[in-house]
């Protein structure tokens, strides 16, 4: 399904949830869709999931129904859309990223989550295994400390030139952190000097770039419910500072960042779809393990590349998935 259709569908189902329980048939399940981000940042992603659900037999209005709510990379947004799902009560919370996961999991120890593209499950305490997870969370562990050598190594063959290095996301994500610490452990021994403003509201961002100023030659995005609400921002003020940029999603490069590698959401979040699938069937989230993704897509935006007078190497170009012009 194309991009455009994607956002028809949600847009279709998302228009009305605050209706959805008066028009809900009788002992049809309620799903509670907690969506890290706004509509244009994450909406193309939960539809996938929606989409994956009807293939598979599930009818909105008819075999199931969706409550969706936008925490609009808001933490506490997030846990008051939590609370607000166990008091209808939902029978399934379906969400995305480490501050939303958590504040789901600390609503309830009882109704299941499914939990799209979470930043290392284990690592950020979520489950306590992937294979047996325990507990009433599951879902796909995207794991991205695992690609952050990957991911300087892909910068620095665009940009060879670079000894600084700005590190930028939510301070507060336990899986943010984690990849911070692991980009600093690549860095150091390749001399490479590293700045990490501390970002936790809508408005440090702009003071991180005040902090970046002449600080860095390069900077690296951790992908985070907060700064992924801001990513147009974030792109728009790279490309002022002229800063060649790595991300972790192509979705950043489609909305003008230089280059990324990391997961295909839209696999991941049908793969959970699927999830979701199992669970109303019968099966207890503590006993589907959690998985992790096969395949990464590098993606770049030409366009942006010659803005920045970055010459891209033919090997990158024919290794990419995606290239934007």
């Amino acid at each position: 399904m194309r991009r455009r259709e994607f956002i028809t569908v949600l847009g279709g189902t998302a228009a009305w949830p605050m209706a959805a329980r008066a028009q809900r048939p009788a002992k049809t399940p309620l799903i509670g869709v907690l969506v890290p981000g706004t509509r244009a940042t994450h909406g193309e992603w939960f539809a996938a999931l929606a989409q994956r659900l009807r293939e598979l037999g599930w009818i909105e209005g008819r075999t199931i129904t969706f409550e969706y709510r936008f925490a609009e990379g808001r933490t506490d947004r997030a846990a008051d859309i939590a609370a607000e799902f166990v008091r209808l009560p939902v029978d399934t919370i379906v969400t995305s990223a480490s501050l939303p996961t958590l504040a789901a999991r600390g609503a309830t120890a009882r109704i299941p989550i499914v939990s799209a593209g979470v930043a290392d499950a284990v690592g950020s305490g979520i489950v306590a295994s992937l294979a047996r997870p325990g507990g009433n969370v599951t879902g796909i562990s995207v794991l991205f400390t695992d690609l952050a050598g990957k991911r300087l190594e892909l910068l620095r063959e665009v940009a060879p030139g670079i000894r600084r290095l700005g590190i930028l996301t939510n301070a507060e994500n336990p899986g943010a952190v984690l990849e911070i610490r692991a980009v600093q452990e690549i860095a150091r021994p390749l001399g490479f000097e590293v700045v990490t403003p501390d970002v936790r509201h809508p408005e440090d961002i702009l003071a991180a770039f005040d902090t970046f100023k002449g600080r860095i030659d390069a900077l690296y995005v951790i992908a985070d419910p907060l700064v992924t609400a801001h990513r147009s921002r974030i792109n728009t003020l790279t490309l002022q500072a002229r800063l060649p940029s790595m991300h972790s999603l192509r979705e950043w490069v489609e909305a003008g960042g230089l280059i990324s590698y990391g997961p295909n959401m839209l696999i991941i979040f049908r793969r959970a779809g699927e999830f979701v699938d199992k669970i109303l069937r019968g099966t207890r989230p503590k006993d589907i393990p959690v998985e992790q993704p096969t395949k990464f897509d590098l993606a770049i935006n030409i366009t942006t590349a010659k803005a920045l007078g970055v010459t891209v190497p033919d090997r990158l170009l024919i290794l990419a998935d995606q290239t934007i012009e």
